[in-house]
């Protein structure tokens, strides 16, 4: 596991410059129109309740990759503290948002221990790259890393071949999947796509106030609060 881990890490950084490909469905990634405009739909509704709360003091988002989802919580928070494993991600992130009220940290988010609390804490499309035997002990740091009453928030893939363009399977209980660049490298990444009910109840378990929802076709996501 640790060895593929690090590969997720190395795939990541090399997929930096063409993440906002599979974001936007761009080349490789484009379906056609009508899949287009049900992705736009679902992302906005997932967008439209990220926007329901605001003026956080302090938001943490972990792994937040090229900035499309810091982009949404500069605007909902004075200060957002982005921790992610590549400085690639990092470097575009920071490139495309010029923001002074983002601070990143290039950090493993396995190793990871929080200093502080926050009031709201972010994740897009990571859970799922956790691997089943080290969700609890994420979900722990999580909790560790939010104020009594603070804001979880997150959205991810659901099991749907159609909301893709990689190689390897999209399964419930699948934890490997094989991912291919535009260069054609290949690389072997965790990915588990989690279903909704029982993942609302592991979230529970944990000290979450929280309940995981879908949007149709193409995302898992959820809105809630650190149990006080």
């Amino acid at each position: 596991m640790t060895e593929l881990l690090q590969t997720q890490i190395d795939y990541y950084r090399a997929r930096a410059p063409e993440y906002d490909d599979w974001f936007y469905r761009r080349g490789r990634f484009d379906l056609g129109e009508a899949h287009s405009r049900q992705w736009q739909r679902e992302v906005q509704i997932v967008r439209d309740q990220l926007h329901s709360a605001s003026n956080f003091e302090h938001i943490l988002e972990m792994a937040p990759g090229t900035g499309i989802w810091t982009a949404e919580l500069m605007q909902i928070g004075a200060r957002v503290t982005a921790l992610d494993a590549s400085p690639e991600m990092i470097n575009i992130n920071r490139a495309k948002l010029l923001s002074d009220k983002v601070d990143y940290q290039l950090t493993d988010l396995f190793k990871y221990q929080p200093s502080r609390r926050y009031n709201m804490v972010f994740f897009g499309f990571w859970l799922s790259h956790v691997p089943a035997d080290k969700l609890s002990g994420f979900l722990n740091t999580v909790h560790a890393a939010l104020k009594p009453g603070g804001r979880l928030f997150f959205i991810d893939s659901r099991a749907l071949d159609l909301s893709k363009n990689h190689t390897g399977t999209a399964d419930l209980g699948a934890e490997r999947q094989q991912r291919e660049l535009n260069d054609g490298r290949q690389f072997d990444i965790v990915k588990v796509y989690y279903d909704p009910a029982e993942l609302s109840e592991t979230l529970s378990a944990h000290g979450f106030d929280i309940a995981v929802k879908t949007t149709g076709d193409f995302f898992i996501y959820a809105d809630g609060r650190k149990a006080r």
